[in-house]
């Protein structure tokens, strides 16, 4: 019952939603009193990226880039932002994360030294979407949120983000879509080829003896045309090694210590190297046809393959006496407002590893394109699209003691705080001795959830597939004498299915016993043989550990047996989320004048008809066996998207832009999941009624969710500076975000069904109490609150002030953001991830007879930052605010025998900012502290 109110509270609200969404529509064509448009001037097509005019000049390199964004903007009636290619095969920037980091209301989140997730106005890689030519894209992460890693950057020409909706784009995100763009090689004006390459170096030396600090970018694109210019062929290769070296710092927290005072201590902490090397491979092929005026046919095929490798060293040290650590704090701490800053504890066992990560990933997309013309003012576009990508992940741990369950020798450090608020630890024993260190558990982790396990070592391996298929087909007309000037009606099916499999096992010494358990014998530690030693010792000095064992990890794994972890936390995370969308669309495009003033539009609809499935696995620990259901379930639910976008030309180059729209976006892919974890807890058997007491608990996904939703409003002030592709934009946007998901969702549950697993004496005790009410957590629609922010961006070609500054210029912008969302549950207004309240960028370049040089700084506020927790699973911090300069500098040869060829030189991260982040009660309790150091580039490209 309680099912089907809420089923007709969601269609009351979509009605309610259509409906007063369209009446607004008509009210807004009325008031513009808009009237046709005849014999206007057609707005021209924007030059291309490589050759884009500027006055009676043809420029090339960043202004270029710059000059064919602001056309893209300024004859679009919904509001974007793009990054072009300077030319062929060249974004102007490392990778397209860093390029659209320097767009408006764009922050990116660095991880692992990249620029990685982006968030859009506030909002992060959840909430929007990203197209490939259009084509909703898989990815090779763990939900939807596209890795930009997968794509080869030297494949696109631009990089639009939509930031206001239409219909007739299909896949769109709450916050903004993403759409990559390959070039198209019947737009070129000559057959070309292009060979680049690209050397780095990382300032620091390898911190790990099986890293390295160099790498290298390596591609060729050929573009010709055929066939009297009907046939176009574009072909790209691409192949990298991309090195990080990363000095890490991770806190576990910070408890209120009895043993100190009460003060807040430092809980743990783990200080360790990491070195990584990304090697990525890749090619693309755009085959386009337009044998008549009637017909065009474009076949897009893109592929990656990937693999990343991650080397990390370190020691993990438990500090305070409060989580466990058995240590003693010896008297004479220092106290600095509450805070313990400097201290010796004694009595510690600390965990040495030695861990390798390697990911493996393939991502595959093809599409094929069709427009006919049926009449002299009907087209008929038919396309279809594949896309694939697979994952599979190694991720070896490997630890080191003295001793299997704290039964070694004991260690004294000596802790205290830096001014960036990492903690130096120095240790007493020689972490490096292998007549000291072994093989082994040093404190005892391993459990297999009924009994002890020698868990000197644990491997994780997931391998995820994530699959899509798409059939479009729209029909577009023109309309004449009226102020609507063209229609549009269109279908979109996609079937999208990801499957995530998660095999783990504990790692044990070989030699006896069953099942790596500690009661059937399995040897507690095993000797450090020679030869699993590298040559070289790592040293963690930059926090006070002068060295460590040093291991290859893949040699000691050959020493270890190999246990199936059956754990019901460990098998339930096995899952296939699907879903099947019909999509339909109509659109009126508006092109007339209001007061004689040029008026273009478009208002829209779109309904969306969604069937979402999952399957997995419920399981649970009765009595020390591990019981499994399958399980499977499925829902249906549609939404109704109303749509409208204005330009207004209220003075010559001069836009007012509105735009209204009702978006909505899926929720994270591990949400939609079915399966459930039922643990049975029988420590808290007699601790009373509350569902948080009741010995009976389960957590997993709601395959049910339903989409955000979120009504959107946005206007925007553009004045475009005459020719010289500079222009003045300020922005406003307001979302009222509604389906917000509450992962941290709970409900009551009656478990009687469970009682039975206990014995009679615990049975009675748990219904006398009634604590068989227990609590089911998973994720629900429960959320509502609304976004506010303002964009102001200048992009100033110095020629608008002098002549005599040609080729000098900048470009920057500001965005704030503010939000407040709120669960049904807490009235604590929440943060969204990723969000800064203030982001700025800016760039200052010089491009002038062929020589070029630029630098760009980017700053944001401080943010919640994701970051990988246990098992994969996503935490969140206070990340720091951070400023971080790039430069360049380059020459291209114009003419004499070097001509085509140009040289240069890259900076990055020249201000070796850290990624930090901190418990967000007090910025001094830093949790993650990571330093890349600064990167350089020499590249040379030969255009033919």
């Amino acid at each position: 019952m309680a099912q089907s109110n809420h089923a007709e509270i969601l269609r009351a609200r979509s009605a309610l939603s259509l409906g007063t969404s369209s009446r607004a529509l008509g009210a807004a064509l009325l008031l513009l009193g808009a009237t046709p448009a005849f014999a206007q001037d057609a707005t021209p097509a924007p030059a291309p990226a490589d050759q884009a005019e500027e006055g009676n000049l043809i420029v090339t390199g960043i202004r270029a880039s710059l000059t064919s964004s602001a056309n893209i903007k300024r004859n679009n009636v919904t509001i974007v932002d793009s990054v072009s290619s300077e030319d062929i095969g060249k974004l102007p920037d490392v990778s397209i994360a860093d390029s659209l980091a320097r767009i408006p209301g764009v922050t990116a989140q660095r991880l692992e030294g990249r620029d990685q997730r982006l968030s859009i106005r506030g909002l992060g890689p959840d909430f929007s979407t990203t197209l490939l030519n259009g084509r909703e894209q898989v990815t090779v992460g763990d939900n939807r949120g596209v890795e930009y890693d997968q794509y080869p950057s030297e494949f696109f020409k631009n990089v639009n983000v939509y930031k206001s909706a239409d219909a007739s784009l299909i896949a769109a995100g709450i916050s903004g879509t993403v759409d990559l763009r390959m070039l198209r090689p019947l737009d070129q004006k000559k057959d070309t080829f292009v060979v680049s390459l690209r050397g780095q170096m990382n300032e620091k030396d390898k911190l790990n003896p099986d890293g390295t600090r160099y790498g290298y970018k390596a591609s060729a694109t050929y573009v010709g045309k055929f066939a009297g210019d009907t046939l176009g062929i574009a072909l790209g290769v691409s192949a990298q090694n991309t090195p990080t070296q990363i000095e890490r710092y991770a806190a576990w927290g910070f408890p209120n210590d009895p043993l100190a005072g009460g003060n807040l201590f430092l809980g743990g902490a783990k200080p360790y190297v990491q070195s990584n090397l990304l090697k990525r491979y890749g090619g693309v092929a755009t085959i386009e046809w337009a044998p008549s005026e009637n017909f065009h046919s474009t076949f897009d095929a893109l592929y990656s393959n990937f693999k990343e490798t991650q080397h990390l060293r370190g020691i993990e040290f438990g500090v305070a006496p409060a989580w466990g650590s058995g240590g003693v704090i010896a008297p004479g701490y220092t106290v600095r407002d509450g805070l313990v800053t400097e201290a010796t504890i004694s009595n510690l066992v600390a965990v040495q590893r030695n861990d390798l990560n390697e990911r493996k990933a393939e991502n595959i997309s093809l599409g094929w394109n069709n427009d006919l013309k049926l009449s002299d003012t009907i087209h008929l576009n038919v396309d279809a699209s594949w896309s694939r990508a697979t994952r599979t992940d190694f991720l070896l741990e490997t630890y080191s003691g003295t001793g299997y369950n704290s039964s070694g020798a004991k260690d004294t450090i000596r802790i205290r705080q830096n001014s960036d608020g990492t903690y130096d630890i120095v240790p007493t024993i020689d972490y490096s001795n292998t007549g000291v260190i072994r093989l082994t558990d040093p404190r005892g982790w391993g459990y297999n959830g009924t009994t002890a396990v020698v868990q000197a070592g644990f491997l994780n391996r997931p391998d995820f597939v994530d699959d899509l298929k798409a059939l479009r087909a729209s029909l577009k007309g023109e309309i004449s004498g009226s102020v609507l000037s063209a229609w549009e009606v269109g279908g979109n099916f996609s079937r999208r299915k990801k499957e995530s499999n998660y095999t783990s096992y504990f790692l044990c010494p070989k030699g006896g016993g069953t099942n790596c358990t500690v009661a059937s014998g399995t040897p507690t530690s095993l000797a450090v043989p020679n030869d699993v030693l590298l040559g070289e010792t790592v040293s963690l000095d930059y926090l006070g550990v002068p060295r460590m064992l040093t291991v290859d990890p893949m040699k000691v794994y050959g020493l270890l047996n190999s246990v199936y972890d059956n754990r019901p936390d460990s098998l339930v995370r096995d899952n296939v989320v699907s879903e099947d969308v019909w999509t339909g669309y109509a659109k009126l495009t508006v092109d007339g004048t209001v007061g004689d003033k040029p008026l273009k539009g478009s208002l829209g609809l779109q309904v969306i008809r969604t069937k979402q499935q999952s399957s997995g696995q419920i399981a649970a620990l009765v009595g020390g066996v591990v019981t499994i259901s399958q399980v499977a379930g499925s829902v249906s639910y549609t939404n109704f998207l109303p749509s409208a976008s204005f330009s207004l030309e209220l003075e010559p180059s001069f836009y007012i832009k509105l735009g209204a729209a009702q978006t909505m976006v899926r929720p994270r892919l591990d949400q939609e999941r079915i399966t459930q974890a039922v643990s049975i807890d029988l420590s808290k058997i007699g601790l009373g009624g509350q569902p948080q007491n009741s010995p009976f608990s389960s957590n997993g996904g709601n395959y049910r969710l339903r989409p955000y939703q979120s009504t959107n409003i946005d206007i925007s002030f553009e004045k475009y500076l005459g020719n010289s592709g500079g222009y003045l934009a300020l922005t406003g946007f307001f979302k009222h975000l509604t389906d917000f998901v509450d992962p941290n969702n709970s409900v009551l549950y009656d478990f009687s069904p469970l009682l039975a697993a206990l014995t009679p004496a615990q049975r009675a005790i748990v219904v006398a109490q009634n604590a068989q009410i227990g609590l089911v957590s998973s994720p629900k629609n429960t959320g509502r609150g609304d976004i506010l922010g303002v964009e102001a961006t200048a992009s100033l070609p110095f020629t608008v002030f002098s002549q005599a500054l040609d080729g000098f210029g900048i470009f920057a912008s500001g965005t704030y953001v503010d939000s407040k969302i709120r669960y049904a549950n807490n009235v604590t207004p929440i943060t969204l991830p990723g969000q800064s309240k203030w982001v700025a960028t800016g760039t200052a370049y010089f491009e002038k007879n062929g020589f070029q040089a630029r630098a760009t700084y980017r700053w944001r506020d401080s943010f919640l930052a994701e970051l990988a927790g246990l098992s994969a699973n996503p935490e969140y911090r206070l990340g720091r605010s951070e400023g971080v300069l790039d430069a360049q500098i380059g020459y291209e040869f114009r003419n004499g025998p070097l001509t085509g060829l140009s040289i240069l030189a890259q900076a990055k991260n020249l201000t070796d900012q850290p990624f930090v982040t901190s418990e967000a009660s007090d910025p001094r309790l830093v949790r993650e502290y990571q330093r890349y150091g600064r990167d350089y580039y020499i590249g040379i490209t030969y255009k033919f």
